[in-house]
């Protein structure tokens, strides 16, 4: 079973996949819009990803506050999770994502990614974090 992990930002959505056995996540691409609020080719394209892979369940990053309250980039968060199921018919998993694009920056600065670069790739890796971190809680056979 494939599984989408995705990085929901206000103009970028990093988008990971897990492998077929859901052990691994790997970086896929991030999907970029002009206004926050233009999400059909967001959504069109996700839709083409869960086609091409098969994808059977969408993890989304949840964007809380370190004091564990949900602020408005959260509620942002759910109400794409919430459009998403509607328009997949898919289960999406809201998953903690605090301090995941810290740690994408810092992976990649010690990756030697040049600054100019990293952009390109942070949402990326923020997805790849956000979709390890569920496959790592998920019960092993």
């Amino acid at each position: 079973m494939r599984i989408l992990g995705l990085d929901y930002g206000t103009k970028t959505v990093g988008v990971a996949l897990s492998d077929p056995l859901g052990i691994t996540a790997q970086a896929v691409e991030t999907i970029s819009r002009k206004d926050e609020n233009k999400l059909r080719k967001t959504c069109a394209r996700i839709e083409a990803l869960i086609e091409e892979y098969g994808v059977e369940k969408i993890v989304l990053g949840l964007p809380k506050h370190m004091n564990n309250d949900i602020g408005d980039r959260a509620i942002k968060s759910m109400e794409f999770g919430e459009m998403l199921t509607r328009r997949t018919g898919l289960e999406v998993v809201m998953w903690d994502e605090r301090l995941t694009t810290k740690e994408a920056n810092r992976t990649l600065m010690e990756s030697k990614v040049r600054r100019e670069n990293r952009k390109k790739y942070v949402d990326q890796i923020a997805a790849v974090f956000i979709l390890q971190g569920y496959l790592d809680s998920l019960p092993k056979a």
